[in-house]
């Protein structure tokens, strides 16, 4: 397990979801969330073993090019060097499309799922991301 910087890895997860939502190609809008670091949890307290996670979405743009997005989504990260490991759709009764993915090395896994809102309330459909990073030993 390689020993990193939190400040590193948190910068290259948000690089990453830059990435995705560059394959994405929406003009709507986005949550403004940063990564953050937490502790990986096969791990003893006492190590400093982290991961980090970037959960983010995209949102006010209508479902077709959410679907569109999506299939933007398997196609582009398939091309960036990621394995896809699932694609389909999520064990929520609502069956949401999901797209699991790895990157090439597995240093960061992205989590996509479309959640159609416009069958169950007002809220904007959209498509939700979680970046998360490998487990890191904390480098000062």
């Amino acid at each position: 397990m390689k020993a990193r910087k939190s400040e590193e890895v948190r910068a290259e997860a948000e690089e990453t979801s830059s990435r995705i939502f560059e394959i994405m190609a929406l003009a709507g809008k986005t949550t403004n969330t940063r990564a953050a670091t937490v502790r990986c949890s096969d791990y003893d307290e006492g190590e400093e073993v982290y991961r980090v996670r970037h959960p983010w979405s995209v949102y006010n743009v209508p479902v077709p090019e959410l679907q569109k997005a999506m299939t933007r989504l398997s196609d582009g990260l398939r091309r960036d060097g990621w394995t896809i490991t699932k694609d389909g759709v999520d064990d929520s009764q609502a069956k949401a499309p999901q797209i699991i993915a790895e990157s090439k090395g597995a240093e960061y896994s992205v989590d996509l799922r479309l959640l159609d809102q416009t069958k169950y309330s007002n809220n904007p459909s959209l498509i939700e991301v979680t970046v998360v990073s490998a487990c890191y030993r904390s480098k000062q």
